[in-house]
């Protein structure tokens, strides 16, 4: 049986958001984390939470956190290096690394299954999510094999754009449709940068 392990990045710097952690926000609720983890966390055998600063302020959700192994706020592809360090140092088990922001509190349910579909079915050695014509590269699924290669890519050529990674590889990219809701098209990716996308979320939520 394949395992997936899978990682929350929280590395980012809430800019848009004014600052903080913006998975701590409450939706209908909850923080904007547990709707995440809730998700997630059934599609994998381990779940860590990439996070810098002070672990303790995510304590309530009962996960390991991983800060960057890569300095500097480099990036989601910092957060999928460090999900792939932990993977390999605490669940050996595990052939792949399943990443998601911790800001998009509607995530499908059925990422691991239609990622190790694809990648199976393309011949492709890894994947990520695309909707409405756009693609999420931070939604992938990542082989465990291929985490030396990223370091020497971030470390060694100091690169920071996933899809510039990415285009190393046989890329499978699997297509996530809409959901109509009385609010109109609910993307599955919908993220929270920003307070106005909060707003939005909660009407999606309700």
């Amino acid at each position: 049986m394949v395992k997936v392990c899978g990682v929350i990045m929280a590395g980012g710097l809430s800019r848009r958001m004014g600052g903080g952690d913006k998975c701590l926000r409450d939706l209908g609720g909850k923080p904007i984390l547990a709707h995440i983890v809730e998700r997630v966390a059934p599609q994998v055998e381990a779940l860590v939470l990439n996070a810098n600063g002070d672990p303790a302020r995510f304590c309530d959700f009962g996960l390991p956190v991983a800060p960057d192994v890569v300095a500097g706020n480099a990036g989601p592809l910092a957060g999928v290096l460090t999900g792939l360090d932990w993977a390999a140092e605490n669940a050996a088990e595990c052939d792949w690394l399943l990443s998601v922001p911790s800001d998009a509190p509607f995530l499908p349910r059925d990422l691991r299954q239609r990622f190790l579909a694809a990648v199976e079915g393309q011949g492709a050695e890894m994947a990520c999510a695309s909707s409405l014509g756009r693609s999420h590269p931070v939604v992938g699924l990542w082989p465990l094999r291929l985490r030396e290669e990223l370091r020497r890519a971030m470390q060694e050529e100091d690169i920071r754009k996933v899809d510039l990674w990415t285009a190393r590889y046989r890329l499978a990219e699997v297509d996530f449709e809409a959901r109509e809701t009385p609010q109109g098209p609910l993307d599955p990716f919908f993220n929270t940068n920003r307070p106005e996308d909060l707003e939005k979320a909660s009407l999606f939520l309700s």
